[in-house]
């Protein structure tokens, strides 16, 4: 089962590669290209869109960035020397970082349901969704880890995405008040979710020696999130 204590590193670490892989797909071509577009179509010349695309990309990267200082999930998930409340506390925090990383996700797919064509919506939306299944399962192995059952520990991860639906009613919502703001929206959520694979995913996914599994779990990822894009939009 893949709740057991001896779940493969392995696996877990070509889950989160595969994730990335996503990820990364559904930054590039259903949030980056269609701010570009959205820009242009806004009266933004070439160097107008790319520099305003670009400027959005740091300001939602810097916001990670701000958030990743008030909680890190760096080595919550490593062995606990101390008393089994202290592993309750990691593994509770980790819970907490992996929800609260789930916003610019789910403000993303909210962004992209708002102004981007259905189809790239629709292609971004199912991105996200297959790379919620690693973060979920590293949220239910945590908690399974000290002690919580397999219901409980399944019933927590699924939870931890819940953030989600929340923030992508608050992207709907921002489009809402400007139309203008659609290439900045889109772009701060690529920032966002760029900075998410750069500084959690993809170094969590090599710490434990299988580097090359997960890099080929990521281009495998990617492709696919290529082929939805193209199949959907």
């Amino acid at each position: 089962m893949l709740l057991s204590q001896n779940f493969s590193k392995r696996t877990y670490d070509c889950f989160l590669g595969f994730g990335a892989g996503v990820m990364l797909g559904a930054t590039a071509f259903s949030l980056i290209i269609p701010a570009l577009a959205a820009a242009r179509a806004g009266g933004a010349g070439s160097w107008g869109a790319s520099l305003s695309v670009g400027a959005g990309m740091l300001i939602g990267a810097g916001l990670l960035l701000a958030l990743d200082r008030v909680i890190s999930t760096e080595g919550i998930l490593a062995p606990s020397e101390g008393a089994n409340a202290h592993s309750l506390k990691r593994a509770w925090l980790f819970v907490w970082a992996v929800a609260l990383h789930n916003l610019p996700e789910g403000l993303a797919i909210g962004v992209a349901y708002a102004g981007v064509d259905l189809g790239k919506a629709n292609s971004l939306a199912t991105g996200i969704s297959i790379q919620d299944v690693p973060e979920g399962l590293v949220v239910a192995l945590a908690l399974r880890t000290v002690g919580y059952s397999r219901g409980v520990s399944t019933l927590l991860g699924v939870a931890s995405g819940l953030i989600e639906p929340v923030a992508a009613v608050l992207g709907v919502a921002l489009i809402g008040i400007s139309a203008g703001l659609l290439p900045f929206a889109l772009a701060a959520a690529a920032g966002a979710m760029l900075f998410v694979i750069a500084n959690d995913v993809v170094p969590e996914a090599h710490q434990n020696g299988h580097g090359t599994w997960a890099s080929v779990a990521l281009i495998f990822g990617f492709i696919i999130m290529t082929v939805l894009d193209t199949a959907l939009g």
